[in-house]
Order: C-alpha cells, then structure tokens, then sequence
C-alpha cells in the first residue's frame, strides 16, 4: 500500500527547488499521493521547522513520510537520518535539531541513519548543496512507495544521540507563569508561547477575567498591559488583546482580527520571555 509523502522546507515558492523534489519523488513512483507542510519556513530557522512537524505529524496517519528540509549544515558531516515516531510516522531529515519537538512531544520509536551510498540518486555526487533533492525526497519517496523497507534505510543509531535544541519548559514563579515566545501563528501575528495549559490553569483564571502579561526581549521589558482571557477572540472587541490556549494547548497572545506582533515588534525565540499573572 502506498504511503502519503508529506514535504517542508524553507524553500519557498519562488524558484524550481520544491519542484525538484516533487519530481524526484513521482519519477521514483508516479502514484505517489504527495502533500506540502509548508515551504515557508524562516531561511535556516531549524526550530521552526522541528515546532511546524510537532503541528503537524500526529494527525497524518501511521505510515506517513515527512520530508523536513531545513539544512544550513547541508554538505558537512552532519546526519542525514530517518526518525519513526511513536505514532508510527516517518521524518526524512538531516540530525540537526529538526527533531526536538517530537523527540520531546511525541517520542522517537528509531532513527536510522541514511546510506547515502544506496539511497543517493545516481550522479549527483559532485554537488553537495540539495541533499533535500538528491537524498531526502529521494530515499522518502522509496520509503514510501514501499520499494525499501525502513530496515533498509541503514543502521540504526542510538536515539540519545540525536540532537536537539534547546527549549523552555513553563514553570510557575510566585503568582506568574513563565515561559518564552516559541513561534507566531504566522499569517495573524498571534504569538505562541510554551507556556502549557495545565501549568496556566494553576493561576485559577476564568474566562473573562484579566491577567498582567510582560514581555521581555532578553532582560528588557518590551511590553507590558493586562489583557483578558478568553475562549476565542471574538471574546473581545476588534482590535482588542486577548489570551487563549491554542491548537497545542500552548496559551496564545493575540489580537482581534490583528497582527499582535507586527503592533508591538515582538519576536520569537529563546531570548523572548513571557510572564502571566491574574489581576486581583
């Protein structure tokens, strides 16, 4: 039975690149059913990419081969690797990060690094520039079509060994939770934080009541109001701020019909720190 092949990169769509991949992919099997994450991840922006699979993954059925292209490393002596999930997908990835949220989310069941000597389109050798094409859509592809087994990928290493970036943990300090700015819910701005919902419940906040957020760009304070907390946005008028807990059961910081990271230049990643607090 054919698999679904499922590919992401920061490619964009502006030149023959992902359309490269595509036709690699269908010249190994023409009836391949081939799919986008998206190709609009941040050029090099490794965390990205391992947050969009944790998105993105669990809800694609057991079988499924990702293609996760995001490889500032390409051409040097980092792996090139084929993760199995918990669940039963596949990701077809370079062993430079990408893996860290479902490693930590979902759980690795292998990883198996890819013999490229077998699993390498034939004569591409001199270029060391689009492994994406000449490795990981070629060995998903085959994976998928079901012409090789996963056993067949190549040895398998030891899952401790992969690497994974770092990430923050929400944690409860006095009367606020702590956390950082992971990622926006990209075409509306909202900001996506790690902060959990379970460690958010721990305030004893209801729908309608207001917290204090700050935000902090390393140790400076960028931002700082109350905002309600809400089921959706509709919850308060357009325009206004609001908290919620996303798809993830991350909390969410958003604006009514808005872009709350273009109307406060706020931006993502470890340095971005995001503190709640109920008002009293």
């Amino acid at each position: 039975m054919k698999k679904f092949l499922v590919f992401q990169s920061d490619f964009g769509l502006v030149d023959g690149a992902v359309s490269a991949m595509y036709g690699v992919a269908l010249g190994v099997d023409a009836n391949l059913k081939t799919f986008d994450l998206t190709h609009n991840i941040p050029p090099y922006n490794i965390f990205e990419a391992s947050y969009r699979l944790v998105q993105t993954v669990e809800y694609w059925p057991e079988g499924t081969v990702f293609v996760s292209v995001v490889d500032p490393g390409v051409g040097t002596n980092r792996k090139s690797v084929v993760a199995l999930t918990k669940t039963g997908q596949y990701i077809v990835t370079p062993d430079n990060g990408t893996l860290t949220h479902i490693c930590k989310h979902v759980g690795l069941e292998a990883v198996r690094e890819i013999e490229e000597r077998k699993h390498r389109r034939e004569n591409t050798e001199a270029s060391y520039t689009f492994h994406g094409r000449d490795v990981y859509a070629y060995t998903g592809a085959k994976l998928a079509s079901g012409l090789i087994s996963y056993e067949e990928v190549g040895p398998q290493l030891d899952m401790h060994d992969t690497v994974i970036l770092p990430t923050t943990e929400s944690e409860l300090e006095g009367d606020h939770v702590i956390g950082t700015i992971d990622v926006l819910d990209v075409r509306f701005g909202s900001l996506w934080t790690s902060i959990d919902h379970k460690m958010f419940s721990t305030l004893g906040i209801s729908f309608g009541e207001k917290l204090e957020v700050s935000i902090f760009n390393n140790a400076m304070l960028v931002y700082q109001n109350t905002i309600t907390y809400g089921r959706s946005f509709a919850d308060v008028m357009v325009g206004g701020a609001i908290v919620y807990t996303n798809s993830l059961f991350r909390m969410g910081i958003a604006i009514n019909q808005g872009s709350f990271a273009k109307a406060y230049n706020i931006g993502t990643g470890q340095q971005w720190k995001v503190a709640m607090r109920k008002v009293t």
